[in-house]
């Protein structure tokens, strides 16, 4: 049996008056799910448990089978993981995003989605003039980096930058232990980054320059279960982002690395569909991880959004789930981490959609997938750490 977990992050919506009252999966030409749909057994799961902050972290690591209420310690930890920065067990890691602002605003979460290389220039920048014995940092993918503060406290107030999006910096500072020094980061790589050439050169081209850090996700280093040793199969996670490899690689997983995976609209679409069909080959499950609508969500781009749930259900869950079938036996479970609704442009902990289809599941009557369907079919899973089982049933 092989197994397959499809996660276009933030997929799910909310109605958009544009699309008259549609979302955009509703509106998304998706021929290849809505046949596992009619297939298989389509309801609502609830990926953030009550009371938790609705980011891809603490879903994620429910989809993946783990109660986040258990085994979450903060983001940036599991960053760090993929980051191969192993974590002392007083040591604070931060993610460190490259961001863009005007001086007062946060202007851009993503430094206007500077490339991976330009980000890892003026990382290096940050930490030769602000890095220390005690403070290090570790370049990521696009504007996902990481700051290792050795001893350093977690007992503080962060927010994550696409939730304030226009806002005043000033109001959204870290708060509490620490904050002093973290502001002080902060301001001063502001100053630092600001007048580079990266940045002259990126405003010449028209676009937002990466002009200042931002520091969130505070944590202490996880400690998970094997994967393997839980469910009784070896897999693969396949991702361009450092949170989804940080997390496989704590669970024992294999996450290799897809040249041109960007995690946004231009990521190597066909190179990640061909890496799962290798993984296939090599490992009984294998998630695929898909960035781009929820980057899409968060920038507002609802065009943008729709062509990502498009190109996901074409050059992802077409060509990989028949790979499997191929193979023999197969099972295949899609599902959003969590909404990310355009109007909002943050994460929202709504129970998401699901499908789950292929070998011994039964068809419910569902024609197709999508946030209404899910939400008038009578499954519905109120703990998302456990779906995981459902995919995986008879695995051992």
């Amino acid at each position: 049996m092989k197994y397959l977990l499809i996660v276009p992050d933030g997929m799910a919506d909310e109605p958009i008056p544009a699309l008259d009252g549609r979302t955009p999966l509703m509106a998304a030409h998706t021929p290849h799910l809505d046949a596992l749909a009619r297939t298989g057994l389509v309801g609502r799961v609830q990926t953030v448990p009550p009371g938790m902050s609705p980011g891809s972290d603490v879903a994620a690591l429910s989809i993946m089978g783990y109660n986040p209420a258990r085994y979450y310690t903060g983001r940036a930890p599991l960053e760090a993981a993929s980051l191969g920065v192993d974590l002392g067990p007083r040591d604070a890691a931060y993610r460190c995003n490259l961001i863009t602002t005007d001086g007062e605003h946060l202007v851009d979460y993503s430094g206007g989605e500077i490339s991976s290389e330009d980000g890892a220039a003026l990382m290096s920048i940050v930490a030769e003039k602000l890095g220390s014995r005690h403070m290090h940092f570790y370049p990521g993918v696009s504007y996902r980096n990481l700051l290792v503060w050795a001893n350093g406290p977690i007992d503080v107030h962060t927010t994550p930058p696409h939730d304030v999006m226009g806002a005043p910096l000033a109001a959204h500072l870290p708060d509490g232990d620490g904050e002093e020094t973290l502001r002080q980061l902060i301001w001063d790589s502001y100053e630092l980054l600001n007048a580079t050439e990266i940045n002259r050169r990126r405003v010449g081209e028209g676009k937002h320059p990466a002009n200042m850090i931002w520091l969130w996700g505070q944590g202490y280093a996880p400690s998970l279960p094997g994967f393997t040793l839980e469910h009784g199969v070896t897999g693969t996670v396949i991702s361009a982002v450092d949170l989804l490899r940080g997390i496989a690689r704590l669970a024992g997983l294999r996450a290799p690395h897809v040249p041109g995976a960007t995690g946004r609209l231009d990521t190597n679409w066909s190179g990640k569909a061909r890496a799962a069909c290798q993984a296939l080959t090599e490992t009984d499950f294998v998630m695929v991880h898909i960035e781009a609508p929820d980057e899409c969500g968060h920038q507002g781009d609802l065009e943008g959004k729709i062509a990502a749930i498009e190109l996901t259900d074409r050059e992802i869950i077409g060509p990989v789930w028949r790979a499997a079938q191929a193979l023999g036996n197969a099972r295949i479970l899609v599902l959003p981490d969590h909404y990310t609704p355009l109007a909002r442009r943050t994460h929202v902990g709504a129970p998401v959609p699901f499908c789950l289809a292929g070998a011994g599941i039964s068809a419910d009557g569902a024609d197709r997938l999508d946030e209404a369907i899910a939400a008038e079919m009578p499954t519905f899973i109120d703990e998302g750490w456990t779906l995981i089982k459902r995919l995986l049933e008879n695995s051992r």
